[in-house]
């Protein structure tokens, strides 16, 4: 039984020179690069880097081959440490993200990344269906404002809605929380 960090989606077009720039990546991806620090010196071989590809390139962002698609440097990936390529919100979804976690015996996760109101969502949604007993670090998330018809939904708001919801699904908590529980969240 054992605990792995997965990172979502923390690539160069959600920030302010990309694509699709989110509100505050940089404060998210700081304290994703904090939790991962803690992973490298303690349970180093349970590190999971997920990076989203557009299989279509009228989505516009994460296009392949683009500088926008590469995982940011505030959480790079270091040579050890699998990066799992996804095509749809859902991480699990037509890779082998699970069959990865299985073969290391992980019963956990610890969740970070982007976009909360989507990637996010779909993953930690996904993996309490597949078993996973899940914790997110939600301060370790972004997302962006919403629109629906007239009205405008700002991101902070988006981000909180979706983290209330995510909480029969998995644990939050914050970088700190974490940090200070020295990574036994459970």
């Amino acid at each position: 039984m054992g605990t792995a960090l997965i990172l979502i989606d923390i690539q160069n077009d959600y920030f302010p020179t990309g694509k699709m720039a989110l509100h505050n990546p940089e404060k998210a991806a700081e304290n994703a690069a904090k939790v991962l620090d803690w992973f490298r010196k303690n349970q180093k071989d349970n590190i999971f880097h997920v990076q989203h590809i557009a299989a279509n390139p009228a989505a516009g962002f994460f296009l392949p081959d683009t500088e926008g698609a590469e995982i940011h440097p505030t959480v790079q990936p270091q040579e050890n440490e699998p990066i799992v390529v996804k095509h749809a919100p859902n991480s699990f979804l037509r890779t082998d993200l699970e069959s990865q976690l299985k073969d290391k015996g992980i019963t956990k996760l610890i969740v970070a990344g982007m976009m909360t109101h989507m990637c996010i969502d779909a993953t930690v949604r996904a993996a309490a269906d597949l078993g996973y007993e899940t914790t997110l670090i939600e301060d370790a998330c972004a997302t962006r404002e919403l629109t629906y018809q007239d009205k405008r939904v700002p991101a902070e708001h988006v981000h909180t809605a979706f983290v209330s919801a995510l909480q029969s699904y998995a644990k939050i908590i914050t970088t700190d929380e974490f940090l200070t529980q020295d990574g036994s969240v459970h």
